[in-house]
């Protein structure tokens, strides 16, 4: 009973991401300028919300987490605990030059300028302010990544946690022990 044969797990994972794909909810982390594009977005005009993705106001319930502007030191605690308390499987799309390379701010002391090395990112979206048109055509192309399987970043987290610590903790100059995930903060 227990021998599920490849066939039928590979055919059982395409139907699970074929529903997966179509209830996203989305959890805005608005840290910058890029959140001005959201609302159009989510309006008429663009209507994610036409291919199943809404907003959702708590990180227990969201499927894909929403980065959208530079990051500071202290907010990328905020966001890690925000990441770690989401359910898998998780997606991550980060918004803007500001969280791939700091954007005007990346000689900042105080602005992470790649926000990947912290969290597992799914998806970039380039430009300072990128437009509605560019947000929902990340947004298709994660649900198309969903349903072939291809995005699996938060199993990276899981797999390479102790990089991904050690970055978080050298930023974040944390040195005490660590007692397990979000114990400390």
């Amino acid at each position: 009973m227990n021998n599920i044969d490849e066939k039928d797990q590979k055919l059982w994972d395409s139907v699970t991401n074929f529903f997966r794909k179509r209830s996203l909810w989305i959890l805005h982390y608005c840290t910058g300028c890029g959140a001005v594009e959201l609302p159009p977005s989510m309006t008429s005009r663009w209507d994610i919300e036409r291919f199943g993705m809404g907003p959702m106001a708590t990180p227990r319930q969201a499927d894909i987490l929403l980065v959208t502007g530079y990051v500071s030191v202290k907010t990328l605690k905020r966001i890690i605990r925000t990441y770690e308390q989401m359910p898998e499987p998780k997606w991550v799309v980060a918004f803007g030059s500001c969280t791939i390379n700091g954007g005007m701010y990346w000689d900042s002391y105080n602005t992470i300028n790649n926000i990947g090395e912290y969290i597992p990112v799914d998806l970039t979206i380039a430009g300072c302010m990128p437009r509605p048109e560019a947000v929902l055509q990340t947004m298709l192309d994660l649900m198309d990544m969903i349903q072939k399987g291809e995005a699996k970043a938060y199993k990276k987290y899981n797999e390479n946690y102790s990089y991904y610590k050690e970055n978080q903790d050298k930023v974040l100059k944390r040195s005490e022990p660590v007692l397990g995930r979000g114990v400390n903060e």
